[in-house]
């Protein structure tokens, strides 16, 4: 059975990319897995951002329009699943965990180029590539972004500067609203307290600092931080993992 991966189930694509370069919205017919050995990206909808350090990989489903922005050099190493193999996987954009035979499937089924329907080890390879996607451990690397545009200026503005602190009342008055209407619109619109979106996107930007290399003094003071171990208490409570051990992960 083709169905509609036209004789292939995966078909895969190695594109590098500069610090600074943007891939601008698209959708694909098919679902896309993306991963980087090195470097960062941000995946963006119109109503989430993912953040997409070394080591994981985001699943993005048929027919989801996104962008991709970079910071650093990217290796992206992409592999795209026929619908009729996609189907157990999630409807919905996912960070993944990669682990070491991961990584070693997507670089595998890379030099492969194709995976042939009708070639009963490409059949192998296919199935196990979704059965290690299905087991991969989820991500809590994504930020909800309001639709209203006062509050979308104001989660720019927070985004642009994580580490300046500002009075909320000060910033939502630089966004076009009073505070008391953010404060009903944010947790309306992204499931989160303007405090607890302006911490998560704070500690995400943290990973993004520690994915380029700072230590966790340099990520926890360019994230807004003035004491360590706050920062530390912090981040371990939002992904379970020190920065110390997210770092040798």
């Amino acid at each position: 059975m083709t169905g509609d991966g036209d004789g292939f189930d995966v078909r895969s694509l190695a594109a590098t990319f500069r610090t600074g370069a943007v891939v601008g919205g698209h959708e694909h017919r098919w679902g896309q897995l993306v991963f980087a050995s090195s470097g960062l990206m941000r995946i963006s909808t119109d109503e989430t951002l993912w953040l997409v350090p070394p080591t994981r990989a985001i699943w993005v489903p048929a027919g989801v329009r996104h962008s991709i922005s970079i910071s650093g050099e990217v290796t992206m190493r992409t592999l795209y699943i026929a619908n009729h193999r996609a189907q157990p996987l999630p409807r919905q954009p996912s960070v993944l965990e990669v682990s070491p035979l991961l990584r070693e499937l997507i670089l595998h089924i890379l030099k492969i180029g194709m995976l042939a329907v009708e070639r009963p080890e490409h059949d192998r390879f296919a199935g196990l590539l979704v059965d290690l996607l299905l087991s991969a451990s989820p991500q809590d690397l994504s930020l909800p972004l309001p639709r209203d545009l006062r509050a979308r200026r104001l989660a720019d503005k927070i985004q642009s500067r994580p580490a300046e602190g500002g009075d909320l009342s000060d910033l939502a008055r630089m966004a076009g609203a009073s505070l008391r209407t953010l404060q009903r619109l944010f947790p309306r619109e992204t499931g989160l307290t303007i405090e607890g979106w302006r911490q998560k996107a704070r500690l995400l930007h943290a990973i993004a600092s520690l994915s380029s290399g700072a230590s966790v003094t340099e990520a926890a003071l360019d994230c807004g931080y003035q004491s360590i171990a706050a920062f530390i208490d912090a981040f371990t409570k939002q992904f379970g993992v020190t920065p110390g051990r997210y770092v040798a992960r």
